[in-house]
């Protein structure tokens, strides 16, 4: 049997390989075309096509990624920037795109990885940092994001998670002025808005908590009953009366019954020195109940507040044999609390 030479099969090789090449290139030159065409799905096809002819071929790859992310086909995305970086462990414009993924599909730790890589690009900072935050890793979070921000002042996204980073330790006065800033920044979040409304009501400006709460509901918050409830208490606690009396019955019509709220809003009036008012609330939860000593003890105070100390006293007194829990009270009360 004749042999075929080894130059011969070295060069049917090469003819083959450079065959392959160029079927790969046309597929691919002719995917920017329908790309170009606005014809994604077709595009798609073809780079695969170029896939198959050059199984390494990088840009085909990453051609891809992008096509199939601008169709939302984000797991086919997420496959092509994969295998660019299997092929280029330091592409940066793979490496940028896949945090970027996997911070949106909530995989904080591959994300954070990928960052760490992804030497030079813009914001990879920022989603580490960001990464931080939704691992409760707020110390981190703070240090990542006022680094990144003190080169890029105006993004309103990381300005913020910065404010909730405080905000979730607890550190409300270090949280309001980069919520005031992040509004600034994008004027249409609502949330954000809300947020800072409650903020201030938890440091008791309740005045600049009725601004924000407002503001809120201008640009189209939820008007749900704890947003009422939380605004009307804001207008009583600022010495707006009548216009946090109108939100709360507003919300008694609703819930007529609701004695924790009637309940609120008598010791809100008295905290507020309008002691009629709060009377007339404990006497509407009495009428509820003739043995809510809570109620009771309310309006004994009320009526030593008005003068009449010996009637408000005996009220007390009564209010603690129905509830003996409110002699805790009374005794915090003669200590000064």
């Amino acid at each position: 049997m004749k042999k075929t030479p080894i130059a011969a099969v070295l060069l049917l090789a090469c003819v083959n390989l450079f065959a392959q090449q160029d079927s790969a290139q046309f597929y691919f030159q002719k995917a920017i075309e329908q790309k170009t065409a606005k014809q994604l799905l077709v595009a798609s096809k073809s780079l695969d096509k170029a896939i198959q002819f050059n199984n390494k071929f990088k840009e085909a790859y990453l051609e891809n990624a992008y096509i199939n992310l601008e169709m939302r086909k984000v797991d086919n995305a997420l496959n092509n920037f994969n295998k660019v970086l299997e092929l280029e462990p330091t592409n940066t414009a793979a490496a940028k795109e896949l945090m970027e993924i996997y911070y949106n599909y909530h995989q904080y730790a591959k994300a954070k990885e990928l960052a760490s890589k992804c030497i030079g690009c813009f914001n990879a900072e920022k989603i580490i940092a960001m990464c931080n935050y939704q691992e409760e890793d707020y110390g981190n979070a703070v240090k990542g994001l006022l680094s990144f921000l003190a080169k890029n002042p105006t993004d309103a996204e990381a300005t913020y998670t910065l404010a909730r980073s405080y905000l979730d330790m607890e550190q409300f006065k270090n949280a309001v002025p980069y919520y005031n800033k992040a509004i600034l920044l994008n004027t249409d979040k609502n949330a954000w808005i809300y947020e800072l409304g409650m903020i201030y009501y938890t440091l008791t400006d309740y005045k600049n908590a009725v601004v924000f709460f407002n503001k809120a509901a201008e640009k189209g918050y939820p008007q749900k009953s704890d947003f009422v409830e939380n605004l009307g208490y804001a207008y009583i606690y600022s010495g707006q009366f009548d216009e946090g009396e109108k939100m709360l019955l507003g919300l008694l019509e609703k819930k007529p019954d609701n004695k924790e709220l009637l309940r609120d809003i008598a010791e809100a009036y008295y905290n507020g020195k309008l002691y009629d008012k709060s009377l007339g609330y404990c006497q509407k939860l009495m009428e509820m109940d003739m043995k809510d000593g809570k109620a009771l003890y309310q309006a004994g105070l009320c009526f030593q507040k008005m003068g009449q100390k010996d009637k408000g006293q005996g009220m007390c007194d009564k209010a603690i044999e129905l509830d003996p829990s409110l002699n805790g009270l009374r005794q915090k009360q003669m200590n000064g609390f």
